[in-house]
Order: C-alpha cells, then sequence, then structure tokens
C-alpha cells in the first residue's frame, strides 16, 4: 500500500529566487544539511529531463533519482528513486512552488508517494517528512538568507568561500592549438565585488584564437611559469560571492562576459559587473553559444551599421556563430543580406538563418558578385582580416562603411586614409566590452538578445559541443574553417 507525505512551507524569498536553487537537481549537497556528496551520472546537464542524481546521505546511506519532468512555466518537478539503500520503494515525489504576494515570497508544496516494507511505516514516513522535508525547508531559508545576511553587513567571504579544486586549460607559450594543455588547479575564494561560479558550459570565440597565437600579447601575456587560460564568456551558476556583492545567490543560474581571459575552467571568480542572471528559459549551452556572439550582433546591426530596411548588408563568414545571428537579425529588421561561406553546406545553413544571397569561395573573391547583386554593399562586417582587405573596398558602395571585426586570415593591415576617400567609406574597429562597460549594459544587451531569441528575430545556431580538456580540437575546428555556428566547451 503507497503512503502519501506532504509539507508546505513559506520561503521569504522571491519564487525565481527559490527555482533557481530547486531547478538545479544536483544543487542538493551544497545546501541540504542531510546530503553528503552528490553528482549528476553520465555528465549530462543538471536540468536535463531523464539525468540521474547519484547522491550519499551524511548517515552512509546511498540513493539514485531520476528527473523525470521539469518546468519553468510551472515551477515544478518531478523525481523518482531508481536505487536506494533505504527501503523507499517506488517512491515519486513532486516540487512545485507558487508566488505569494505578499512580501514578495514563495509557497513550496512538497508531496510523495512510496511503499515501504511491513513495519516500517511510520519510521519511513518520518524520515521524509522531517529528515527529509522540514530540514530542506529551514536548510534553504538558512542557506538564502545566509547569502543575502552576508552581503548586508559586508563582512569576508562566506564560511564556505575556500579554494576549490577546478580543472582549466592552460597556455605557456602562444602557437597553434596543440599548446592548449588540461591542469588541475584550484579556483580563489571570491574577493571584493566577486562572484564565483562553478561553470557549466564555456564559450569558444576567434579571440581566443588570436590570443592563443599572440596576436594580442598584452592581453595576453604567457611563459612556462606563469599560463594563460583563454576564454572570454561562460554560464553555469553561483557557488559563492565576495563581500560588497548584491543581487546574486548561492544557486543562481548566470552568465557572464569579460575584458580578461581566464573562461576556460571549472570554475571561476570573476567581477560581479561581468555577470548577468539567466532566464529559466535559457540554458546554460544557449547562453555560452550566444552571449558574446548576440551582444555582438546588437552592436553590429544597432550602434554601428545603423541597419533598417533596404540596407545593403555584406556578411562574412556567414554560417558562423555570429554570422548567423547577424543574418538573421537583419534580415528581421528588412535589410538586403549577403553572405560569403566556403562551402554549399554552409551556404544552405546561411540561407536558413535568413541570408537572402550567398556567396561560396575559398578564396576570398566576393566583390563582383556583391556589385552585380546588390550595387554595392552599405555595411561590411568583416572578420577576415587581411586577405578580404581589397575586395572589401571594391564590395562596397559609395559612403559605405566596413566593420572590422576580426582576422581570421591574418591581422589586417595598416588602412590609409587615400584607400577611403574615392568613395567616401568609413572604418571602425569595434570591441564588444567597450559596449557593455557597465553591468547595466550587460544586463540590457543580454535582454535583447534573449528577447531576439523569443519572439524569432534570431535563431539558435547549430551548437558543436566538446569537454573542456578537448579545446585544443575545438580550436582546430574552429580554424579549419569546417565548422558551422557556435561551439562551446563542457568542464
Amino acid at each position: 500500500m503507497l503512503q502519501k507525505v506532504v509539507r508546505s512551507a513559506i520561503i521569504d524569498a522571491p519564487i525565481e529566487r527559490v527555482w533557481t536553487v530547486l531547478r538545479d537537481f544536483n544543487s542538493h549537497d551544497q545546501w541540504h544539511s542531510a546530503i553528503e556528496t552528490s553528482h549528476i551520472e553520465g555528465g549530462e546537464r543538471s536540468d536535463q529531463v531523464g539525468c540521474v542524481r547519484n547522491f550519499t546521505l551524511k548517515d552512509g546511506h546511498h540513493i539514485r533519482e531520476q528527473l523525470l519532468t521539469l518546468s519553468d512555466r510551472e515551477h515544478q518537478s518531478t523525481y523518482c528513486i531508481v536505487e536506494a539503500s533505504l527501503p523507499l520503494q517506488r517512491y515519486v515525489a513532486t516540487v512545485t512552488l507558487k508566488p505569494v504576494t505578499d512580501g514578495n515570497r514563495t509557497f513550496w508544496h512538497w508531496m510523495s508517494s512510496f511503499a515501504t516494507p511491513p513495519g516500517m511505516e511510520r519510521e519511513l514516513h518520518d524520515t521524509v517528512a522531517q529528515g527529509v522535508y522540514e530540514t530542506g525547508f529551514e536548510d534553504l531559508r538558512r542557506y538564502l538568507r545566509g547569502g543575502a545576511d552576508q552581503r548586508s553587513r559586508g563582512a569576508g567571504p562566506m564560511p564556505t568561500a575556500l579554494p576549490v579544486p577546478t580543472r582549466r586549460i592552460g597556455v605557456a607559450r602562444h602557437g597553434g592549438p596543440d599548446v592548449l594543455w588540461p591542469q588541475n588547479a584550484e579556483a580563489a575564494a571570491p574577493g571584493a565585488g566577486e562572484v564565483r561560479i562553478r561553470q557549466r558550459a564555456v564559450g569558444v570565440n576567434f579571440i581566443d584564437v588570436y590570443l592563443r597565437r599572440g596576436w594580442v600579447p598584452t592581453m595576453f601575456p604567457v611563459s612556462e611559469g606563469a599560463p594563460g587560460v583563454p576564454g572570454m564568456e561562460a554560464a553555469g551558476g553561483v557557488l559563492d560571492v565576495g563581500p560588497q556583492v548584491s543581487g546574486f545567490l548561492p544557486g543562481d543560474r548566470v552568465a557572464y562576459l569579460g575584458p580578461v581571459p581566464g573562461a576556460y575552467c571549472g570554475v571561476r571568480s570573476v567581477p560581479a559587473d561581468w555577470v548577468v542572471r539567466l532566464p529559466p528559459e535559457i540554458e546554460d549551452e544557449t547562453a555560452a553559444a550566444l552571449l558574446l556572439k548576440g551582444i555582438t550582433a546588437d552592436y553590429l546591426l544597432h550602434d554601428l551599421g545603423h541597419v533598417q530596411r533596404g540596407t545593403r548588408l555584406l556578411v562574412h563568414a556567414a554560417a558562423g556563430g555570429v554570422g548567423l545571428l547577424v543574418c538573421a537579425w537583419a534580415r528581421r529588421l528588412g535589410a538586403v543580406v549577403i553572405g560569403t561561406v566556403s562551402s554549399e553546406d554552409k551556404a544552405r545553413v546561411a540561407r536558413e538563418h535568413g541570408c537572402e544571397h550567398v556567396i561560396v569561395t575559398r578564396d576570398y573573391r566576393f566583390a563582383e558578385a556583391v556589385q552585380r547583386v546588390c550595387g554595392g554593399a552599405d555595411v561590411v562586417i568583416d572578420g577576415l582580416g587581411d586577405a578580404a582587405r581589397d575586395e572589401n573596398l571594391a564590395a562596397l558602395a559609395r559612403r559605405g562603411h566596413w566593420i572590422s571585426l576580426g582576422q581570421a586570415s591574418g591581422p589586417l593591415a595598416p588602412l590609409a586614409p587615400d584607400a577611403l576617400v574615392a568613395k567616401s567609406l568609413s572604418f571602425s574597429r569595434p570591441v564588444v566590452f567597450d559596449y557593455v562597460a557597465t553591468q547595466a549594459q550587460l544586463a540590457e544587451r543580454a535582454q535583447r538578445v534573449w528577447q531576439a531569441l523569443a519572439d524569432g528575430a534570431i535563431r539558435l545556431p547549430p551548437i558543436e559541443r566538446f569537454p573542456l580538456d578537448a579545446a585544443a580540437e575545438a580550436h582546430a575546428r574552429l580554424e579549419s574553417r569546417a565548422s558551422i555556428g557556435a561551439l562551446v566547451l563542457l568542464p
């Protein structure tokens, strides 16, 4: 015979705060005092329906539970026990949150049904009701309250803020992908104004390649004694925060973007000004694939290109991570979108993402085709670099604007003013970090990207996933010109 345990509580925190913690199926070892250790089997995400949580209780019992349902809309999850040293048979539990408008608090309803061996009904009922549910309510209150109290006092790091072991990718000398070496390291406790994040997805961008090659040595100095760590963005969950940090709690799902490399690792402390909280509908891998690239697309189109209906826009590497976003968003704005790609497979993907006219070329010849299609480009978004220099000048229309975004083919040689004057051209070379110089600017642009994804102005590009230790393979793939869409590393 099945018995049922039902418990409810009011948590003095907004529903999204509470849900951010509870939707992470592997968060209990951070806040529930009954849990000793916990991990998700098979390297799956902790919010992936079907994932299995394998944990040990402090009393020595061992349990494996599977996530059956997860609804960000309903703030509800269901899970079951698949194996346990406790004789809880056919155990199924449901967690449901509801907003309490009085004081912006959260109603937490926890319910389970299970069978037990004869004679153990009361013992196991009390174990679940008191040892799991009631203890969990109080532990989560303490967990959330502890973070808030610590910040309001302006005190030092929270008691758990000790260095933690992590995996990282080090670079001791500039060179090819082979200089990327996996290493064991420690992630320092967060300092004043910092947030320490357990990263679940790391974005791979061409700027990482430039740093690795040594093309920006002042930004990425490396040596045998002081190896550098590439990477400018990642997504994951907050472990803890340092003093003078407000707005973030342990368990919050976040992403960050910053001007100092170091993201190729499992755990990292970064300035809170680099960090934005993720909406429930944005998964970690989506955030890592979109944050830097989506914000780049935003400022290219709106701040620099002033793209509107009828703008003739030429996008190089149109099937790349930034290119696909730019093509789709520009098409929504009414632009005439022309793109260059290096293969027919990439041409197909570019067309699917809004590129109206696709030029397939591997030798950087495109100006004649652009002139033939539209009479010249009003705006060129160029990540190719020096090999496309003369063709860009020839492809531009009068009063056209050349935005030099990258240098995949090699550093762009200095551009003489006389090269621009013949057609009254203009030239710019932006850096994304200057467009998100404050946390408010970062949050505003990130929200524009999430909204563009929600309303269909952009589509999530294809994502290629690599383990963190395979960073060298990811770089080789990116440089081969064979990749389509975005690449992410999974710590």
